[in-house]
């Protein structure tokens, strides 16, 4: 059932995730590096990971701090997916999902809005 897509292409497609994010809540963004990655070492059925302090959790300590990360797992999306199509739908979803969390969405209110 897994899609072959090259990761360049996969990549590609994490961009266009991002892009369907609207100007000013992309713009909101701070301090996120967003990679991809073959899979988690320690669950290699997960999709997405952020890592990081949530933006509504932040204060002044915070400045200078490592850059949060937003982890894309390329393999684990190709294994769950049929089609390109949903291939590109489930990056979309797992973008979304990952940067709700930097703005401090936790997974029950995800689930609410469709984006688990």
């Amino acid at each position: 059932m897994a899609v072959r897509m090259s990761p360049h292409r996969f990549e590609e497609l994490v961009g266009d995730a991002l892009d369907l994010l609207p100007p000013e809540l992309a713009s909101a963004i701070d301090n996120v590096v967003i990679l991809v990655a073959d899979r988690n070492a320690d669950e290699p059925d997960l999709l997405g990971l952020y890592e990081g302090i949530a933006l509504t959790e932040r204060d002044s300590w915070y400045a200078g701090s490592l850059p949060d990360t937003i982890t894309i797992y390329r393999e684990a999306l190709l294994d769950v997916c049929g089609s390109e199509q949903e291939v590109v739908d489930e990056v979309a979803i797992t973008v979304i999902h990952e940067v709700a969390h930097h703005f401090g969405i936790d997974d029950d209110r995800l689930h609410e809005l469709g984006w688990a």
